[in-house]
C-alpha cells in the first residue's frame, strides 16, 4: 500500500504543471528557431558572468553618529624632514588645556634633504584625489592592518644637510598645536618656551618634507592629505602654518578593522616681518581641532540571496521575451497559411511549426 501511495503521489507531482505544455509531436525545429534559442542562452550566459561580477563587487558605506569618547589620548603620527641641523630646531604639543607634551617619542636623525621618487608619487595620488573622490574607497579597501610601512629610499651619496623628526605622540583629545621651531622645547612654570637665542638667523630654513602624518592608529596604505607635502621657504624668517579638522573614523573592512583619524587642512604661509605688521615666530605650526562627530566606514556587498533573485530575473526575462517573439511568429504563419487552400490549413492545424525552445 505504501508504494503504491508513493507512486500516486509521483505521478501527481509530474502532472502538476502551472504551465501548458505542447506535445512534442506538434512541434517541428526550424532553423531560425534554433537561432533564437541559441542567441537567447548566449545572452542568459553573458548577463550572468557580469552578474557574478556585480556580486564579487563592494562598496563602502558611511555612517556618522556623535564621537562620545573623550577620555582616551590621541596619537599623532609623524614624519618630517626640516632643512636644517637637528640642534637647532624642536618638536613638541601644547593643547587648548595649557599641556605641554614632550617630544619623548619623536627621534631625530641627521640626513640629505633630496627629491624622492616615492614623494612624487606621493602628491600624484594626492591630486588625482582631489578630483576623483571614489579613489578613497579603494584606499580604504587595500588597507591592511600590522603590516610594516614602505621605507622611503634616500640618497646617502651627499653630506647630510636636513633633520628627519620621525615617530609619535600621544595627546589629550582636545584642540592642539603641533610645531617645529628653533631651539630645544624647555618646561616653564608660566608657559611654553623654546631655547633659541643661541641659534643665529643665518641658519633659520624651515623649507621641509612631510612625508607623513596621521592621527589615531597608523594603517599602511591609507594616505593622509599632507603625506608627500614640498615646501620652500622663500626668507630665513618664514612662518607655515597649517589648520587642520580632525574626523574620527572607524574602520571595517574584510582585511581591517580599526580605529583611525582622518582629517581636512588650510594651509598659510608668510614671512615674519615685525616692522610690516606682521608678527609671529619662525617655524612649521600644525593646529588640529578634533570634530564632535565620528565616522563608521564599513565595506558591504551583496547578499547570496539577492544575487539568485537578480539571476533568476535575468533567466526568466529572457525566457519570456523569446517565448513571446516564437507565438507572435507562429500566429503569423498560421495567419500565412489560413490564406491558402483548406489541405494548408488543415495540415497546419495538424503538425504547429515551434521554435525549437
Amino acid at each position: 500500500m505504501r508504494r503504491l501511495t508513493k507512486k500516486k503521489a509521483l505521478t501527481l507531482v509530474k502532472e502538476l504543471d502551472a504551465f501548458p505544455k505542447v506535445p512534442e509531436s506538434y512541434v517541428e525545429s526550424t532553423a531560425s528557431g534554433g537561432t533564437v534559442s541559441l542567441i537567447a542562452f548566449t545572452l542568459m550566459a553573458v548577463l550572468a558572468f557580469l552578474e557574478f561580477f556585480v556580486y564579487t563587487n563592494t562598496w563602502m558605506k558611511y555612517e556618522y553618529e556623535v564621537d562620545k569618547d573623550f577620555s582616551s589620548k590621541l596619537r599623532i603620527n609623524v614624519d618630517i624632514t626640516v632643512a636644517m641641523r637637528c640642534q637647532y630646531i624642536g618638536a613638541d604639543v601644547l593643547d587648548l588645556a595649557e599641556t605641554m607634551v614632550a617630544s619623548d617619542g619623536l627621534n631625530y636623525d641627521i640626513m640629505l634633504l633630496s627629491p624622492v621618487v616615492s614623494i612624487r608619487t606621493l602628491l600624484h595620488i594626492q591630486e588625482r584625489l582631489k578630483v576623483e573622490h571614489s579613489l578613497q574607497d579603494v584606499l580604504f579597501k587595500t588597507a591592511v592592518k600590522g603590516a610594516q610601512p614602505a621605507k622611503t629610499q634616500r640618497d646617502s651619496s651627499s653630506p647630510p644637510n636636513a633633520c628627519r623628526i620621525h615617530g609619535h605622540l600621544y595627546v589629550n583629545k582636545v584642540a592642539g598645536n603641533f610645531h617645529i621651531t628653533v631651539g630645544k622645547s624647555i618646561p616653564h612654570p608660566r608657559g611654553h618656551a623654546h631655547l633659541a637665542a643661541l641659534v643665529s638667523h643665518d641658519s633659520y630654513n624651515f623649507s621641509h618634507r612631510i612625508d607623513h602624518l596621521s592621527f589615531g592608529e597608523a594603517i599602511p596604505g591609507l594616505i593622509s592629505p599632507l603625506d608627500g607635502t614640498e615646501k620652500i621657504a622663500a626668507d630665513y624668517n618664514h612662518m607655515f602654518q597649517y589648520f587642520i579638522t580632525i574626523v574620527p573614523t572607524k574602520l571595517n573592512t574584510y582585511k581591517v578593522s580599526a580605529e583611525t583619524h582622518q582629517y581636512s587642512v588650510t594651509e598659510r604661509e608668510r614671512v615674519i616681518n615685525h616692522a610690516a605688521g606682521s608678527h609671529g615666530v619662525s617655524g612649521i605650526f600644525m593646529k588640529y581641532d578634533i570634530s564632535s562627530l565620528m565616522v563608521k566606514v564599513t565595506e558591504q556587498h551583496m547578499p547570496f540571496w539577492k544575487f539568485l533573485v537578480r539571476l533568476c530575473g535575468i533567466v526568466g526575462g529572457i525566457f519570456s521575451t523569446t517565448a513571446r517573439v516564437a507565438c507572435k511568429k507562429i500566429k503569423k504563419i498560421k495567419g500565412m497559411m489560413g490564406n491558402g487552400d483548406n489541405s494548408s490549413t488543415f495540415k497546419m492545424d495538424e503538425k504547429m511549426i515551434g521554435v525549437g525552445l
